[in-house]
């Protein structure tokens, strides 16, 4: 006869325990025993028990346990159950993290993380693939839109699966702060009805209630050239900008402009010439908000780069060359001010279209739901990616899909207030889907694309890489704990099939959208021109170059669709948790400090953008921005989704211990030193800057898109 140790932990949120009776088993090498017991779970509790079982079950294999219920199903989160046995045994852990339902019997395997070829015993062997039997139909994928990254089969919110569900305090915390910006909307609406809508200083009717510090130093400073150049580096969409390395083919110089041309020129030898060039946007259809017409524009910025590291605006080219205007007016700071002003307007009005759906929608929430998916449907719990993975795609699920209904749906905020909404978004959302390439997710390759690398005065791009480096190294440690050698990867049949589902279904193909070799300026050249400029410290030319060395062939070829090696497994997983976590920090949480002062980045332009620099009036300038009702929504959403979540795990804090065993946890320990080393580094810098950059520090990043 031996003694058993048994806890139970139940999860912390409302409505985790359960009123329902909870039948267990051990389940060992030598038998099984039926523990009586008579369990309530309670919320947030771990309740022990003590049990005397007649024979020697041996090494401890599985936990099975069934919930008995009368009248009431009433779901249980069980957190985990950790037995010791007899004697000097040590205690083993089995994860659950997920909702108890029905009276079915659920197997917890051993906590051990194993490779499909580590199963000596055919028991875990058997587990995993009933496992992935059972969630390839639950976990079904749907086409949302065609020519788009496909997404989890759920029309609404209440068709996910349960563990993708948002836990009771987030749904209250959503639902609750929807109704007050909704209220916060109509007292403004209300506020200003009685009131004149004719002259910038009207919008500070509207800008009182949810807002940041940093979004009144925007309302403060937003028409400084300064601020305009800097919100590229820096602001809510910082990849956009890229270095030029020739004069754009659509900026046609009319006579009369040699001047600038030889501006243009100069900057451009000098390596310190910068182009954004919003051509995508070019024939997206606009919308039509309350029977009235809304305008869209497809500007090019050039942009040069000040020995001080200041980024300022020398030209805006509104719409590309076409058949009826061949050489479009080119708008310079030189011009009346309200022209210069309406100008940037519009290219402030395109850059909310490009960031909300192609850097924002696309690059990170719909990617990371291509992985969650694909994760759910090809790796078993007891895999070491699928530990690895699953904290880093919580909610994410959820998010998208109240989005799909909520907000890029048929009549929703996107249709109201957006100037791609009524159906452009999803063409403009086709059009990127279709440019999406592997390095344009990856830091190290898409800095180096663009020219960005070692710049002082791009924050975004200093701590991308920074946290680029701590992610892959955190990678690295548990991918060797598991995977000793090439051929291990090769070897395993359900992390190459997670891949294949990643690359040819959920991201529909993307082998084929790589990009070419020659694109990258550190590969077309030995030695990038602008590296050997004064404008860069000695310390960031040797980072630059040694980020680009970093720059692999496979990355070059697009999306892989096997893995064929310990270093491509590892670049590719770094992807996939920077994507998911840093990557969508860095896009969404500027959106309260930059958007909440509409006017700064107007969700929607009311008039066509203009064809002269004549008779462009104040009249002109408020006709073009968003009217009350839009400015409102604007900022409403802007807070609503940018805000810190009251749940918030900061990454790589996450309580959940997927994994058994001291090896695994030093190595998360070890990312968290390093994460802190960085959030250190980046609170001393922010200390000294007069528009610090909080968005990635680490304690801001959330260990997953959740909101």
């Amino acid at each position: 006869m031996g003694r058993y140790r048994i806890r139970v932990a139940t999860g912390a949120w409302l409505f985790s325990g359960s009123y329902n009776r909870v039948q267990l088993w051990l389940v060992g090498a030598r038998g099984e025993a039926e523990l009586e017991l008579q369990l309530r779970p309670a919320r947030g509790e771990e309740e022990e028990f003590d049990h005397d079982v007649a024979e020697d079950l041996g090494l401890l294999q599985f936990v099975r346990l069934r919930k008995h219920h009368w009248l009431v199903d009433d779901a249980w989160f069980c957190d985990r159950i950790t037995v010791q046995g007899p004697g000097a045994c040590a205690e083993v852990a089995f994860p659950c993290y997920r909702w108890v339902q029905g009276e079915d019997i659920l197997s917890l395997p051993e906590g051990t993380a194993r490779l499909p070829g580590d199963n000596a015993l055919d028991v875990f062997q058997k587990h995993r693939e009933k496992e992935l039997k059972d969630r390839q139909q639950i976990y079904c994928w749907a086409t949302w839109k065609e020519g788009l990254p496909l997404t989890i089969a759920a029309d609404r919110k209440d068709d996910l699966p349960p563990n993708m569900r948002f836990h009771e305090e987030k749904r209250l915390d959503f639902e609750w702060t929807l109704k007050a910006g909704a209220l916060e909307m109509a007292l403004k609406r209300v506020y200003t009805l009685l009131s004149s809508w004719n002259c910038l200083e009207d919008f500070d009717q509207i800008f009182w209630g949810q807002k940041s510090a940093l979004a009144e130093k925007v309302r403060q400073c937003w028409q400084d050239d300064e601020l305009f150049g800097y919100q590229f580096l820096n602001g809510a969409n910082p990849m956009l900008l890229r270095r030029s390395t020739s004069l754009p083919s659509r900026l046609v110089l009319p006579s009369g402009m040699e001047e600038l041309q030889a501006q243009l020129e100069k900057e451009l030898q000098n390596g310190s010439l910068f182009e954004v060039d919003f051509i995508l946007l070019d024939g997206i259809p606009a919308n039509v908000i309350r029977g009235e017409k809304q305008y869209l524009a497809a500007p090019l910025i050039m942009l040069k780069m000040e020995p001080n590291g200041k980024l300022l605006p020398m030209v805006i080219q509104i719409q590309p060359p076409n058949p009826s205007s061949p050489t479009p007016t080119l708008f310079l700071p030189s011009d009346p001010p309200l022209v210069w002003l309406l100008a940037k307007s519009w290219v402030r009005n395109s850059d909310f279209q490009l960031h909300e759906i192609q850097y924002h929608l696309l690059n990170t929430h719909l990617v990371a739901e291509v992985i969650a998916v694909a994760t759910m449907r090809c790796l078993p719990g007891l895999h070491p990616i699928f530990k690895f993975l699953i904290p880093h795609i919580r909610y994410t699920m959820e998010i998208n899909t109240r989005a799909r209904t909520q907000l890029i749906s048929d009549g929703g905020i996107f249709d109201k207030a957006v100037s791609t909404g009524g159906g452009g978004h999803v063409q403009l959302l086709r059009r990127a889907a279709a440019q999406l390439t592997y390095c344009s997710l990856c830091p190290p390759d898409d800095l180096a694309d663009r020219g960005l690398l070692g710049l002082p005065g791009a924050l975004y791009a200093r701590d991308a890489l920074r946290l680029w480096e701590i992610i892959a190294r955190y990678v690295e440690g548990i991918v060797h704990l598991f995977y000793q050698r090439d051929d291990v990867v090769k070897g395993d049949p359900e992390l190459q099939a997670w891949c294949r589902e990643i690359t040819e279904v959920g991201l529909c193909q993307a082998q084929d959208r790589g990009c070419k070799w020659e694109d990258f300026p550190s590969k077309a050249h030995k030695d990038p021109p602008w590296l050997s400029l004064p404008l860069f410290l000695p310390a960031a030319v040797q980072h630059a170059q040694r980020v680009q060395e970093y720059c692999t062939l496979a990355t070059v070829q697009g999306f892989p669709v096997s893995f064929h090696s310990q270093s491509q497994l590892c670049h590719f997983l770094t992807m996939c948790v920077f994507t998911c976590t840093a990557q969508h920090a860095a896009i969404n949480q500027g959106q309260l400090d930059w958007y909440a002062w509409v006017p700064n980045a107007p969700c929607t332009m009311r008039m066509p953008p203009p064809t002269t620099k004549e008779d462009v009036t104040m009249a002109t300038v408020m006709g073009s921005l968003p009217d009350v009702r839009q400015a409102c929504l604007q900022m409403a959403i802007s807070w609503h989704l940018s805000r810190r979540q009251p749940d918030m795990v900061p990454l790589g804090h996450h309580k959940e211990k997927y994994f058994s065993g001291p090896k695994p946890k030093a190595v998360l320990n070890q990312f968290r030193t390093d994460l802190e080393k960085l959030e250190q580094e980046i609170t001393a810098r922010n200390e000294q800057l007069d528009w610090p950059y909080e968005y990635l520090k680490p304690s801001c990043i959330e260990n997953s898109v959740t909101i």
